[in-house]
């Protein structure tokens, strides 16, 4: 796999631990290192581009996933 994998593979983990933390203590991790702000809905434009991101590299890696699997 290539770097591009390896960068989408790591959005996609920063996404479930972001996700994870949200679930479990209602705190935002995208929003407090960017916004200052770790209150889960306060969502700034840089903010909104990362979850795209980690959005776009989770499709990539289930493609890549799926690709190499079959």
């Amino acid at each position: 796999m290539g770097i591009l994998y390896n960068i989408a593979l790591t959005l996609v983990l920063i996404g479930a631990v972001n996700w994870g933390l949200v679930s479990l203590f209602k705190f935002d991790l995208v929003a407090a290192i960017l916004a200052g702000s770790g209150n889960f809905g306060n969502i700034s434009t840089i903010s909104r581009i990362i979850y795209g991101l980690v959005g776009l590299s989770a499709l990539y890696v289930i493609i890549q996933y799926l690709f190499y699997m079959f």
